[in-house]
């Protein structure tokens, strides 16, 4: 009879993830965001709205909106009609108008209408949770952080990194993984490899460069 495989320990967990990263790191040269943005403002409107919605689609409709909208100001005072009909082709665009709306009221009452560079600060923002922090953290100021979006959450998971469904805590487990300089790079490389091979259906292990690292594929 086979002995039971013996359970991973946490260092053995950081070694496979630093091969992981390593592996994967030169195979995706993308930036830390394919969200067009010239300001933080931009960038914290722009990931708001790319909750279920590809950055392409974004990017189509922040052409317009940031020319109609250059400061927080200025999306507090137009009727959220109006607003959800300019957003309306990200999807979820009731929800997406109220965040969005609340994201800037906030701002302009909290920060005189300029995004903070702190996760403490844009949490006290109405529609922003740690993804969105993170993102803009990340991308405008330069902050580490792990951004666990939907890509990010099934990898980490597949990959065996962490046994969590909650987002706030595979962002624990991850970052204690990881060298805090490799956290945002990492998030990247577990959205871009999401995206082109570990697939939400039909992931191509045989195409995967970090399938003898994976628990999953080592299923199939």
């Amino acid at each position: 009879m086979a002995k039971p495989k013996k359970a991973e320990t946490r260092e053995e967990k950081r070694e496979r993830a630093a091969r992981i990263f390593e592996i994967l790191d030169p195979l995706y040269t993308q930036e830390k965001t394919a969200l067009k943005f010239k300001n933080p403002l931009e960038l914290l409107i722009a990931t708001i709205l790319s909750a279920q919605c590809t950055d392409k689609q974004v990017n189509q409709v922040t052409e317009k909106l940031f020319r109609k909208y250059p400061s927080a100001e200025d999306y507090v005072k137009v009727p959220i009609e109006e607003l959800e009909e300019d957003i309306r082709p990200t999807g979820f665009f009731r929800n997406k108008a109220k965040s969005v709306k609340g994201a800037c009221k906030g701002l302009v009452e909290g920060f005189g209408g300029q995004v903070p560079g702190t996760m403490e600060e844009l949490l006290k923002l109405p529609g922003v949770g740690r993804k969105t922090a993170n993102c803009v953290l990340g991308a405008a100021f330069d902050v580490p952080g792990v951004v666990v979006d939907t890509h990010v959450k099934r990898l980490a998971q597949r990959l065996g990194l962490t046994t969590n469904t909650d987002p706030n805590k595979i962002e624990t487990d991850l970052a204690g993984l990881l060298p805090k300089e490799r956290w945002r790079r990492f998030s990247d490389i577990l959205i871009y490899h999401g995206r082109e091979i570990c697939k939400a259906r039909n992931p191509a292990h045989e195409r995967c460069p970090v399938a003898h690292l994976c628990p999953a594929a080592k299923m199939t």
